[in-house]
């Protein structure tokens, strides 16, 4: 054959199942001239035909100098690179969007769906065969994975891994349970200017995510029980050799995923997400994981309900020690035998016949490996548990119709049965022109109300509803207080906090009808959230609020307003969920 005709072989498009290079040609109206021209431009970058007829495994880059979590992503991503190229596949990295909690505006809850439909459209139009997706930071995990379900391409995720601790004073302290307890205290005047700056330089000594049970840590965890990412991988400390070498498994399991074609959708139920629920409940996890796994299952059509969450919650005990509910770090856990002790400690409260991403069942995968035994406080059994029921709670009442959010196992246990006079603040501006004030109307038996940082009202439900202790109550020694509001929290934070209060105030949620004065009832045990106001007197208020519009709006913020589901919803869009049925 002469040269010209190798040449036309070799760029020939196969029209039954393409793969790899072959794969979501650019729109020419000539399908051969489309691969002819992509194979010249990538021949470009040195690639030869053997190298372009390869499995392709693209790896999403989140990697960004404002985005610390993911300070290791370039190592792990030549870490994927070979495993890829030892398991005959050829890695194509590829950025998307990077978020990270402390450098996004207004928060980067309100950027998560956005990086969701980033990474959807990569995933869709770049000719990948499967991709490995890398990320850390509390709502990139869930952004890649909602992304990831809607494309409907075969995926593995690979987390960036904890930060390891630092020492502040002899103490050991990591980010961020520490930084807000830490802040708490020079706020009330127990450390000096000094030493909140000593503390400053402490709290974060490596690159890697929040070292205790935060939002990315519990997140790490829930896509393990997910089946999603390799097991064991979780917990191995952003720099360590373990990190690297999980990254180098993953590229080898994203070409075997590729090659058996094992698209989400093929593996994951109801069951797999009820795993994920579990897990979230026995490590004390962070509520804004419920969020993140009903935005991820509702991509596939399968719906997660707070009724259920509870009914699971009263089943499912707490096992893990870790901060903020606990004493632990990460790099504690991981040294404890990590996701795989747990899961092994859960085994009978998890459905076992759950698929995972490598072809095998959960109950499989655990009994290919030797399950940690070796001493080690961090990790309980089941019956000897830390709390005897989940780490979350699900109230209801006149306050909270559509449901609320209470991490009971980080609550202090004498509010836990609580009636207060509300102190209102009507948003985040009203709170930080008055918290601070010497003239604020409040006491320690009070109960704080924070509005309008709900999905819309803020807009993007900021992480705001760990409300201040007022400072001057502060330095009369007061730690915890009643706290109430329709927006999220750190899952580093800790306190009697109510949160995800549904419908929002924004939407004229009961919320928005609080006045200071009124009175309020928490019931934990009974599950129940009111305010004591008469039903007139609530209608009489109704009729007084003023109507939102989004028509002076405009771009993504205009987006984001008319679309934006509440809690309940996963505060996704509403035009990304899956269909009724599940397309």
């Amino acid at each position: 054959m002469s040269r010209q005709g190798e040449a036309a072989n070799n760029v020939m498009v196969k029209k039954d199942n393409p793969k790899g290079m072959r794969k979501g040609l650019t729109r020419y109206g000539d399908d051969a001239f489309a691969l002819f021209l992509r194979k010249s431009f990538i021949k470009g970058a040195g690639y030869g035909d053997d190298a372009l007829d390869r499995t392709v495994i693209g790896i999403a880059d989140t990697g960004s100098d404002f985005n610390p979590c993911h300070g290791n992503s370039e190592d792990l991503i030549e870490q994927i690179r070979a495993g890829v190229l030892a398991a005959g596949g050829l890695p194509m990295a590829f950025p998307t969007i990077s978020l990270h909690e402390s450098f996004a505006y207004p928060t980067s809850m309100y950027l998560r769906n956005l990086m969701a439909m980033d990474t959807e459209e990569m995933l869709k139009s770049l000719p990948v065969d499967a991709v490995v997706l890398v990320g850390g930071c509390d709502k990139t995990v869930p952004a890649q994975v909602m992304g990831a379900l809607s494309a409907n391409i075969p995926f593995v995720q690979l987390v960036t891994g904890p930060m390891s601790t630092g020492s502040f004073h002899g103490e050991r302290v990591g980010a961020c349970t520490d930084c807000r307890r830490l802040w708490g205290d020079f706020r009330a005047g127990r450390l000096t200017e000094d030493e909140i700056s000593e503390a400053n330089d402490a709290l974060v000594p490596t690159i890697g995510t929040c070292g205790v049970m935060g939002t990315a840590s519990t997140m790490a965890l829930l896509v393990e029980a997910l089946g999603l990412a390799p097991l064991g991988s979780a917990t191995a400390p952003a720099v360590s050799a373990d990190r690297r070498r999980i990254a180098e498994q993953a590229g080898h399991l994203a070409v075997d995923i590729a090659k058996r074609r094992c698209h989400p959708t093929d593996i994951l139920t109801l069951a797999s997400f009820e795993n994920a629920l579990r897990v979230l409940l026995a490590v004390g996890g962070s509520t804004n994981a419920i969020i993140h796994l009903t935005a991820m299952a509702g991509r596939l059509g399968i719906k997660l309900s707070l009724d259920r969450l509870d009914e699971l919650s009263k089943q499912t005990p707490v096992i893990v020690d870790l901060k903020p509910s606990g004493t632990g770090y990460m790099e504690d856990l991981h040294a404890a035998g990590g996701s795989v002790r747990i899961l092994s400690a859960l085994s009978g409260f998890l459905e076992m016949q759950a698929m995972t991403v490598t072809g095998q069942t959960l109950g499989q995968e655990l009994s290919n490996i030797d399950i940690p035994n070796w001493p080690q406080d961090i990790i309980r059994s089941s019956k000897q548990p830390i709390y005897r029921e989940g780490g979350l709670a699900v109230l209801y009442g006149n306050l909270a119709p559509q449901g609320a959010i209470i991490k009971q196992v980080a609550a202090s246990q004498h509010l836990l049965s609580y009636t207060g006079r509300a102190v209102v603040f009507a948003n985040m501006a009203d709170l930080a022109s008055r918290i601070d004030s010497p003239d604020l109307d409040v006491s320690q038996d009070d109960i704080l109300v924070l509005r309008q940082i709900g999905p819309k009202g803020a807009p993007g439900m900021p992480e705001a509803g760990l409300i201040p202790i007022p400072k001057k109550l502060a330095k009369q020694g007061v730690k915890d207080m009643v706290r109430i509001s329709d927006g999220r929290m750190s899952g580093t934070a800790a306190g009697t906090i109510i949160l995800h209060v549904a419908p929002e105030s924004a939407v004229g949620g009961p919320l928005s009808l609080v006045r200071t004065g009124d009175q309020i009832q928490l019931d934990v045990a009974k599950r129940q959230l009111d305010m004591l106001v008469s039903d007139q007197e609530l209608e009489r208020r109704r009729a007084e609020q003023p109507v939102a519009s989004s028509a002076e709006l405009r771009g993504y913020e205009k987006l984001f307003y008319d679309h934006v589901l509440q809690a309940p919803d996963g505060v996704d869009f509403d035009f990304l969920r899956a269909k009724k049925d599940g397309h």
